[in-house]
């Protein structure tokens, strides 16, 4: 089973490019953000619980988003692969998923860092904001919060993986088709 980490700050592309790799390489998507933006949707306990940090821009706490990261991986361990976006987005996150992937005999293959500069996030994500209606990408304060505490809380978990070799980092400007090349290149380099 293929594991990949889609790392980056919010706006950087991952949810677009992972919906590539999933077609590309047949593997699932994992996307704690959208998990937990359907639990709201559905007005569910775990839903009303996490609105609060969502629209603030804060970060889930670790536990819940655990939990279900564990959840998934019990139900589907006989999947070809999965991209992981959104997760893990702190280091006691890594050290838990690393753990339950163990547990079930697996491994995460490669955390794969896509590095976009903060003024053209804004930008993507106040578009994207302009689209989606999701009101945790309408105010500029909000994302660049957002982006604050990637940097003070997430960026970290880069150091996590390339300390076991396991990190790779791609520039994250340019076209889609660009963007998506230099991610397979990495994946078809660890594939052989």
């Amino acid at each position: 089973m293929l594991n990949i980490v889609l790392f980056g700050a919010p706006g950087c592309g991952k949810g677009t490019q992972a919906a590539r790799l999933k077609e590309k390489y047949g593997i699932d998507h994992v996307s704690t953000g959208n998990v937990i933006r359907e639990e709201i949707a559905r007005g569910t306990k775990l839903g009303k619980e996490m609105e609060s940090y969502i629209t603030t821009g804060r970060l889930a706490p670790d536990q819940v988003v655990i939990d279900m990261i564990a959840d998934y991986i019990a139900a589907h361990k006989h999947a070809k692969g999965n991209i992981f976006d959104g997760f893990p987005r702190t280091t006691h996150q890594a050290e838990e998923f690393d753990r339950m992937l163990s547990e079930q005999g697996l491994k995460v293959d490669v955390m794969i860092y896509m590095d976009v500069p903060e003024e053209e996030l804004v930008k993507r994500i106040l578009l994207r904001g302009k689209e989606s209606g999701r009101a945790d990408d309408a105010s500029e304060e909000v994302i660049r919060d957002r982006i604050k505490v990637y940097h003070e809380q997430t960026a970290i978990v880069a150091d996590f993986y390339a300390k076991q070799g396991k990190f790779a980092d791609i520039n994250g400007l340019g076209t889609m088709d660009e963007v998506f090349d230099r991610i397979c290149q990495v994946i078809d380099s660890i594939r052989k």
